[in-house]
């Protein structure tokens, strides 16, 4: 069933807002304004789930009664976390660790109902298995521009991107920045003036 509740996306992602609205019908969006720096400290999950939490700490005073939504994804590679390439040279290099390899994708989320206050943070681990690239195929994935916005340096959604991927275990949508199942379920558990925060 399609969500008509008042949505906030506070994301920039626009891969979260057309992923938000194949389940929701009334979204407006507001982008958090904090670091999204990771300390090592945290094992991914916890990081993914602060981060998440903290976005909407920067936006809640914006709400009214309406029910937000936020969100940070990683890849995580041999206990590495690798975030978005800061340039071509990390973008490649960080393509040619996914090779051949499997990691996992995390992503954070936190979904919380500014008229009853109900709040949940949880998070989403994938699976994710690279096929071994050729160096010619990274070269013209990086040409495409499209890496450099993502974590990992890959978009499972793309048209050259998704070739990478031999296999997947777990939610695709997770892989993507949003895992809509449990974000639909979420919505719907906020809703509820019992619900515990």
């Amino acid at each position: 069933m399609i969500i008509n509740d008042k949505i906030v996306l506070a994301s920039r992602s626009p891969r979260r807002l057309s992923l938000l609205k194949m389940i929701c019908t009334n979204i407006s969006v507001i982008a958090p304004d904090i670091e999204e720096n990771l300390s090592s400290k945290f094992k991914a999950r916890d990081a993914v789930e602060l981060l998440a939490a903290n976005k909407m700490d920067a936006v809640m005073q914006n709400l009214t009664d309406e029910i937000c939504v936020t969100a940070d994804t990683i890849v995580v590679f041999n206990d590495m976390i690798l975030g978005k390439p800061f340039d071509k040279n990390d973008a490649f290099k960080i393509l040619k660790l996914l090779s051949g390899n499997r990691h996992f994708v995390y992503t954070g989320f936190c979904v919380y109902n500014a008229a009853t206050r109900n709040k949940i943070i949880s998070s989403e681990k994938t699976e994710v298995r690279f096929r071994e690239l050729e160096d010619s195929e990274i070269e013209a994935y990086l040409n495409t521009g499209s890496p450099y916005d993502k974590a990992g340096a890959y978009g499972i959604q793309d048209s050259f991107g998704s070739v990478f991927i031999s296999g997947i275990e777990g939610d695709y949508y997770n892989v993507v920045g949003l895992p809509l199942y449990r974000i639909y379920s979420s919505i719907k558990s906020v809703r509820s003036e019992d619900d515990e925060i």
